[in-house]
């Protein structure tokens, strides 16, 4: 269960990312992409310890 919600907090944090960044370009979407999906990885890791353990 912990996998999938990390999986699913990356691939929103990255898609939240690149359209942010597409806002000014293409290598500024693909970089806020991997800053978002670092980040939905970081927050689901911290909420899942904390309320499924």
């Amino acid at each position: 269960m912990t996998k999938l919600l990390i999986f699913m907090a990356a691939s929103i944090g990255g898609a939240i990312g690149w359209w942010l960044g597409a806002l000014v370009g293409l290598m500024t979407a693909f970089m806020l992409s991997i800053v978002g999906t670092a980040a939905g990885v970081y927050v689901a890791r911290r909420w899942a310890s904390d309320y499924l353990a």
